[in-house]
């Protein structure tokens, strides 16, 4: 038994997918944008639950007619958007890129998307804007609120539990899920269900609070109308990505979306905003259209090799593209799946999902190969895929802290930094491999994003300042012979990672990168550490390597994605920005100014201020744009060999 329906409800759907293709597109442009999603979440909610609750109440309900309502409402457009992706990555990608395609399709087709990236999140995960199918994580947790949502209600009903309080219940588990975890588990609080089915479980609640239809009041209508659509756009305003979200912050377009529901299809703004003819057409190509927008701003992204500044003009042109690709996807596959009633066609919609998800594990696993699949085009995308910079150390704990070590000695070498000291890993277990350590050792005690000078602060950091803290006290320890701090401060200091980072020192006043003094208050705190070190240990100041897009693998390929593409075998260089060859200096002086030794990375690297990015045989020096990958540092980072050296000498 379905709802009467609402052009209103399509109106809204119209604002989320709206949203959602705009902050994609032109993410300036309205930065709360990616709520959409969450305004989706409740619509779902409302709708799915109505649905149930009806046909329980009339006694028609069937577990199989509404799974087969499922299959032909959400499989025909995503077989559709699977399909085409997937032919386009074959012709576009690199064999990395495409074995990670293949996953990804694995991961739609078995509604598990969400999963698949929360697994993946972390410090050297590939670019989001680059993840062709990244979008359809929220397809997950609606088919997973679609498995277990239909179960529970159907088992409240035969047991005459109160309908009402069970999802009030769910929803306010799943809430303190979210606000728990949102802060120092941000990646689970995204992706996963727990702490996203209390968004649908506001649709769910409202649903079951309209089984017995309320006393007409224009009034009421109106001001909720109103107030919901001032919650959305609220929303919409103030929300940005780098808050804490969903949060506390995903109450403003859930709480938003539900009173605009509950106003009904005669609410002010419902009845001449959101039932507008163009919000209506727009809210039936919504799904299609959230499956096409994606696919298609990633694959020029990736065409243009700049993911974070494609062009605005192909960026518009994208969308356009997906409105177009979306009708006739309503128009002609649609609505054409469901006119034809029987089991046929869900017999055929099934095998063509089970089809594309065994497709997509025989592409992880490398076949077929995509078009651009070259020997010399093979070595550069495998230097994406060079990571494992802790291969063959121990883990190990320093308190409450999760360190990697290599060496069982007493004589220790404490590693103190963010990912630009862990990359110089494979270079200490290759020291270890060719040294005698039997009375040494060496630890690194590293997290990405996370600089060790006191004082420095990112809110999306999560727990840099306690881990900080704590290592470099047992750094100032008796059990350590040695220190090494580094760091990525070219991304603090210099660029767009100013934008983040601030001093807030004891007075607990911030002090930003950006318009403020706080980088030359970070740097006097640096020093002031280091110093303190140097009094009691022998200390290494290690600087930073060189970075920037030109240094990514992937700008050695010459020629069009769209056409031929080649990669360089020769050795290129690329400048040294002149703002990173200032801030190499400025800590030069500081470690020497504090009693630290120097390791100048960039004295290495860079010769006439012409800095190496490939290997003498001529693959890549680097994973990705500031990162060198571990078979170089393992097998070409001599100059870094002298932090190991120390120790034994120390030891002698």
């Amino acid at each position: 038994m379905h709802p009467k329906y609402r052009p209103d409800i399509d109106g809204l759907r119209a604002i989320a997918v709206g949203s959602v293709l705009v902050y994609h597109a032109f993410p300036t442009a309205l930065m709360g944008g990616f709520v959409g999603v969450d305004i989706f979440f409740v619509i779902s909610g409302f709708l799915i639950t109505t649905i149930i609750l009806q046909s329980l109440a009339a006694g028609d309900f069937s577990y199989r007619d509404f799974y087969a309502r499922r299959i032909r409402r959400i499989f025909p457009a995503l077989i559709v958007v699977l399909l085409a992706t997937l032919c386009a990555g074959w012709y576009l990608l690199l064999s990395d890129e495409f074995a990670e395609l293949g996953k990804q399709t694995v991961g739609g087709a078995a509604f598990v998307a969400n999963l698949v990236f929360w697994g993946e999140s972390g410090y050297f995960d590939t670019a989001a804007e680059t993840k062709p199918l990244l979008h359809l994580w929220s397809l997950g947790i609606e088919e997973q609120f679609y498995i277990f949502w239909p179960l529970l209600l159907g088992l409240a009903w035969r047991k005459r539990w109160p309908i009402v309080r069970v999802v009030l219940v769910v929803a306010v588990v799943s809430f303190l899920v979210n606000v728990t975890t949102v802060h120092p588990l941000p990646a689970a609080s995204f992706y996963s269900p727990a702490s996203r089915f209390w968004e649908l479980m506001v649709g769910g609640i409202l649903a079951c609070m309209r089984l017995k239809p309320p006393t007409p009041s224009a009034w009421r209508s109106h001001l909720q109308s109103v107030l919901g659509v001032g919650l959305i756009v609220l929303g919409l305003v103030m929300i940005r990505s780098n808050k804490a979200f969903p949060g506390w912050w995903a109450l403003l377009p859930t709480l938003g979306a539900v009173s605009c529901i509950a106003a009904g299809p005669n609410g002010v703004l419902n009845k001449y905003l959101l039932s507008n003819r163009v919000m209506v057409w727009l809210g039936l190509i919504s799904y299609p259209l959230y499956l096409w927008h994606w696919p298609l701003l990633a694959y020029v992204r990736i065409v243009e090799a700049d993911p974070l500044h494609p062009s605005p003009v192909y960026r518009a042109g994208a969308m356009v593209a997906s409105v177009l690709l979306a009708w006739a996807t309503y128009r002609f596959v649609e609505r054409y799946a469901r006119n034809r009633p029987g089991a046929g066609t869900l017999k055929a919609l099934g095998a063509g999902m089970v089809l594309l998800a065994a497709a997509g594990t025989a592409i992880f696993f490398g076949v077929p190969e995509p078009r651009n699949n070259s020997a010399q085009l093979q070595i550069v995308a495998n230097a994406g895929l060079d990571a494992d910079y802790y291969q063959g150390f121990k883990l190990d704990m320093i308190g409450d802290q999760l360190v990697y070590k290599v060496g069982g000695g007493p004589k220790r070498v404490l590693f103190l930094g963010d990912s630009h000291v862990q990359q110089y890993a494979p270079r200490v277990m290759e020291l270890a491999r060719t040294l005698s350590m039997e009375d040494k050792s060496a630890w690194f005690v590293t997290q990405g994003a996370c600089p060790a000078v006191p004082g420095v602060f990112a809110d999306k950091n999560i727990g840099c300042a306690e881990r900080r803290t704590a290592l470099l006290a047992y750094a100032l320890s008796p059990e350590v012979d040695s220190v090494v701090i580094g760091g990525c401060w070219n991304c603090y200091f210099v660029g767009h990672g100013a934008l983040e980072y601030y001093y807030r020192g004891a007075d607990n006043v911030v002090h930003p990168f950006q318009g403020g003094d706080g980088i030359e208050r970070s740097l006097a705190s640096l020093e002031v550490t280091l110093r303190e070190l140097a009094r009691h240990k022998k200390v290494f100041l290690l600087l930073d390597n060189p970075g920037g897009p030109e240094f990514t693998p992937k700008r050695l390929i010459e020629g069009s994605r769209l056409t031929h593409m080649e990669a360089s075998v020769s050795t290129p260089t690329t400048p040294l920005p002149a703002d990173q060859k200032q801030l190499n200096d400025r800590l030069r002086a500081i470690a020497q100014a504090s009693g630290a030794e120097a390791i100048d990375a960039m004295a290495a690297l860079c010769k006439d201020d012409q800095c190496i990015r490939t290997m003498p045989d001529g693959s890549p020096a680097y994973k990705d744009a500031d990162h060198l990958r571990p078979r170089y540092t393992r097998e070409e980072a001599s100059y870094f060999d002298r932090t190991v050296r120390a120790v034994q000498q120390l030891s002698r």
